[in-house]
């Protein structure tokens, strides 16, 4: 009698992709600006809480990947089928609220990144940005496999990116390891060092992302005979993998920025205004580094925005939508309106990224709560619920996220 062949296991590298695919959020354009403030404001004393708030994203994104593999179900569609009609649409609009302020601080990465390469006005700098959707429609012909490896790529050339920046900075590297690991409470005598920490922890999970990577993971799954612990170990490694590269790049800012601008006695708080200092500091060469950078980021993380803007739709709304392109291109324009406007009506980049981090702020608490809530059900995760240890750390850290956002919020409105 014979007896059935065991499924084949698949290699490693097959689970590879959808964690790098969200890491680029954790380093886009939005986190550029407060980590060079940051640096260049107190040098490497807040390099501790870029930490804590990667530790804090692998978490949350775990736990993300974690929904997708046991329900079968990203966050839109859980959301959608665990809550009431009247919540589910709230929730959606939040949702898509949160997408467009996060393509605030996208767009307008490419856009300046753009100005600063080749002189392009940010208006028609921000218009060109529509064309990464035709740059995923086109790759997406060859496999979606395609265009997680250009994502990973845009991420390679960030991370090569910095390493040249910090072999011009010269940076103290006992000084950068000690406090990228050891707590520094000597800053936090004024409000402004406040503001900055929670800055960065606050806008440490981004929505969009969680929407994503519980929908990409699941492209692991789908047709997959291995077992769904197996799934979710590679999972794990595929998450700690790329945010930790992101922890390196976000933490490679604030280290530049303190050994090049805070050790000059230089404050800057704004993107460009980097790009201008690093010229006469550290020469052309580290000046088109940094703007190079500066693109590959933003294409990156506004592609993959769109992504989650369609998870977003298709998951809450309940449909699978044929025309995909018109979808992406649809996402695109209703996302890139505020920043269009923006441009148009001169506001300040600098302004637009606190304001997409107030609304962020506003918004984070109806992603993480709900993904916490549906990864502790053992009703629908099954064999992979949340164990109690680790229960009791994902409510922690997203009361921790939550009260920050909140007091962010708080500060924002009275004017701190």
């Amino acid at each position: 009698m014979k007896t059935a062949a065991a499924p084949l296991r698949r290699p490693f590298w097959y689970y590879l992709g959808p964690a790098f695919l969200v890491s680029v959020g954790y380093m886009d354009p939005g986190n550029w600006a407060t980590s060079l403030e940051a640096g260049s404001r107190y040098g490497y004393a807040l390099l501790w809480i870029v930490t804590l708030s990667s530790a804090i994203a692998v978490l949350m994104q775990v736990l993300a990947a974690k929904l997708g593999i046991a329900s079968g179900m990203d966050l839109a569609q859980a959301m959608r089928a665990r809550y009431s009609p009247a919540v589910a649409r709230f929730l959606f609009v939040t949702a898509f609220l949160a997408m467009m302020a996060t393509d605030l601080a996208e767009f307008m990465g490419v856009a300046l990144a753009l100005n600063l390469l080749f002189g392009i006005p940010l208006t028609w700098a921000v218009v060109l940005t529509v064309f990464d959707v035709l740059l995923i429609l086109w790759l997406e012909r060859f496999g979606f496999r395609w265009v997680e490896m250009v994502i990973l790529a845009f991420v390679a050339t960030i991370g090569v990116a910095y390493v040249l920046e910090l072999f011009f900075a010269h940076p103290n590297p006992t000084e950068a390891a000690w406090n990228a690991f050891v707590p520094n409470a000597t800053v936090f005598e004024g409000a402004t060092a406040l503001f900055l920490a929670m800055g960065i922890l606050g806008a440490t999970v981004m929505p969009h992302n969680l929407y994503l990577h519980s929908a990409q993971v699941k492209t692991r799954t789908r047709g997959n005979p291995e077992s769904k612990r197996r799934v979710y170990f590679w999972s794990v490694v595929d998450t700690v993998t790329a945010l930790s590269a992101a922890w390196l790049v976000n933490g490679a800012i604030l280290v530049m920025a303190a050994a090049v601008f805070h050790k000059n006695g230089l404050l800057v708080t704004e993107i460009d205004q980097a790009y201008l200092t690093l010229k006469p500091l550290l020469g052309q060469a580290a000046a088109l580094t940094f703007a190079i950078a500066l693109l590959a980021s933003g294409i990156s993380s506004s592609t993959t925005g769109t992504l989650a803007g369609q998870v977003v739709f298709e998951g809450f709304l309940n449909v699978r939508v044929r025309n995909v392109a018109a979808l992406r291109l649809l996402v695109r324009l209703l996302t890139m309106a505020p920043a269009l406007v923006a441009v148009w009506f001169s506001v300040r980049p600098v302004t637009l990224l606190v304001l997409s981090q107030v609304i962020l702020s506003m918004q984070l608490p109806f992603s993480v709560v709900p993904l916490v809530s549906f990864t502790s059900n053992p009703e629908l995760m099954g064999e992979l619920v949340n164990p109690a240890p680790l229960r009791w750390l994902a409510w922690a850290a997203a009361g921790l996220i939550v009260a920050l956002n909140l007091l962010l919020l708080t500060f924002a409105v009275l004017g701190v």
